[in-house]
């Protein structure tokens, strides 16, 4: 029951050890931190190929992932699918194929909590799902394909997307280990999009996916230095997701740039029967032409930014922290945006509290009923519902790790019975709450985003479905990484990428982990 009939574990895994960090033809080309923007261009001019990408990766992965633990398995098919990408490459350039969307050729790792029909596994990390056979691709990975993405594996997660125990360490699974931060072994990988983030940073994949329900994309992005997207809840589908709750979960790009995340984004986007009054709802939001006009180096002109010192700006006066800030608000300033200081979010500290929001009490309802309806539509699996999860966990509890971590959300979720009287005034005080808090802040004060250096404004946007954007801003204690904040209302991504692009580009805080600057072995 503890093992797959498809999977390629990555121990089993065998390269060639041979491969330059410099692939050049007329002239040097540097795989690792090479952009979407770059890759292509190295296409055209047949600097790279997709697949000597794909073997650049995939001997990353080899060398790097038994430290870093980033990538649970990888695509045994992903280098047919390079070579499917070459072959129309090379048809597009002889004219015999239109021209080639912009993740064409582009390997990406998958978060283990999103469906791939293929011969890879989806079991958010447990080996519970281990095995299991998904009806089909989820919507966010038929886009992809449809983009010509190469998938290349998935990535590592906080198992059940970190909403099995309150114990569990970010960044741990039992198939995938303890997800380690690239910059500083013993910091915090964050969750529960961990693997997607470290992969990324680490440069073991071009570009990823992660999901958030509350922080799981805003976190690791901050903490692993790279970027990451939060979208508005069902600007990207969900179905084929292992999900939290429909309310809150969303799907978006973990990367090292925000032009990497954006392209990523843009082919994500958009209707999916299979999801379809969430996605039919945002289709309002997605604007003609995409997401990459944005990309606007002067895109911080005449934005208004809101900045709530208590309680997201803690840190001690005189920190490193503290003074990348009071940097970042003179860079945002002098590159034409309105700084609106000392603001505050009515009842925060209620918003904050996972307990006193309804957050927690409308989570656990919403995901029994969410993951037993997940189980019942996989063609078959170890298990069928949240309660025989439990009970697998409890037989095979040595290499779950229950006596360490315990499975006490599971066992919440479990006593819930739909959503009745007390889910229901959960819910309501969540969108009161955000109603005289976040988005009346936003409206009186004619704001464009919020600014914060803390995860915790990633509740804020989460109980009320709104976008957020993480860019690098820094490194603290021991070169731990730190990221800026950008939250927005619903739909307002393209204010965001233009901000967050702005702000990246008059600084360009993000430089790879020390050990990635070696040359490979």
């Amino acid at each position: 029951m503890l093992s797959s009939h498809h999977s390629i574990p990555l121990s089993l895994l065998r390269l060639p050890t041979l491969f330059l960090l410099i692939i050049s033809t007329s002239s040097a080309f540097t795989i690792k931190e090479a952009t979407v923007q770059d890759l292509q261009l190295a296409f055209k001019h047949n600097s790279v190929t997709s697949r000597k990408l794909v073997q650049f990766y995939l001997h990353q992965i080899r060398k790097l992932n038994p430290i870093l633990r980033g990538v649970i398995e990888v695509n045994p098919d992903a280098l047919s699918e390079a070579d499917k990408a070459d072959k129309e490459r090379k048809a597009t350039f002889q004219g015999r194929l239109p021209a080639l969307p912009a993740l064409h050729g582009i390997p990406i790792l998958l978060k283990d909590n999103i469906a791939s029909k293929d011969k890879l596994n989806t079991t958010a990390g447990s080996y519970a799902l281990l095995g299991s056979l998904v009806p089909r691709d989820a919507g966010v990975v038929k886009k992809l394909r449809k983009s010509g993405a190469i998938i290349l594996g998935k990535a590592s997660l906080t198992e059940w997307a970190n909403f099995r125990s309150s114990n569990m360490p970010n960044g741990w699974s039992a198939r995938g280990g303890q997800g380690q931060n690239p910059y500083f072994p013993l910091a915090d990988p964050c969750g529960s999009s961990s693997g997607s983030a470290i992969s990324v940073a680490a440069n073991m994949v071009a570009v990823s996916l992660g999901t958030e329900t509350d922080g799981s994309i805003l976190c690791p992005s901050s903490f692993n230095s790279v970027v990451g997207i939060k979208p508005t809840v069902g600007l990207t589908s969900r179905a084929g997701v292992v999900p939290i709750t429909p309310r809150q979960d969303t799907v978006g790009p973990i990367c090292r740039t925000v032009s990497d995340a954006v392209y990523v984004l843009d082919a994500i986007v958009g209707f999916d029967p299979n999801d379809a009054e969430a996605t039919k709802d945002a289709l309002k939001f997605i604007p003609h032409g995409g997401y990459k006009q944005f990309l606007n180096a002067s895109g911080l002109k005449g934005k208004r930014l809101g900045i709530v010192r208590t309680p997201f700006f803690s840190f001690s006066n005189g920190s490193v922290i503290a003074e990348a800030f009071e940097n970042h608000f003179r860079v945002l300033s002098q590159r034409g945006a309105t700084l609106v200081d000392n603001l505050k979010i009515t009842n925060i500290d209620m918003i904050l509290d996972f307990t006193t929001s309804g957050e927690a009490t409308a989570m656990s309802a919403e995901f029994k009923l969410s993951l037993n309806a997940y189980l019942k539509e996989l063609v078959s699996s170890p298990v069928t519902s949240l309660a025989e999860v439990i009970a697998f966990n409890t037989k095979f509890s040595d290499p779950e790790m229950i006596t360490e971590y315990g499975q006490d959300i599971f066992l919440e979720s479990e006593k819930t019975n739909g959503i009745g009287k007390t889910e229901k005034a959960a819910l309501f005080d969540m969108k009161r709450l955000t109603r005289d808090g976040f988005e009346k802040l936003m409206k009186e004060n004619e704001l464009d985003a919020l600014v914060a250096p803390d995860i915790a404004i990633s509740t804020v946007l989460a109980i009320g479905g709104f976008p957020g954007i993480s860019v690098p801003a820094g490194y603290g204690h021991k070169g731990v990484p730190f990221g800026i904040f950008f939250g927005g209302l619903k739909g307002s991504e393209p204010k965001l990428i233009e901000i967050a692009y702005a702000f990246e580009q008059a600084t360009k805080v993000r430089k790879p982990p020390i050990h990635q600057t070696k040359p490979s072995q």
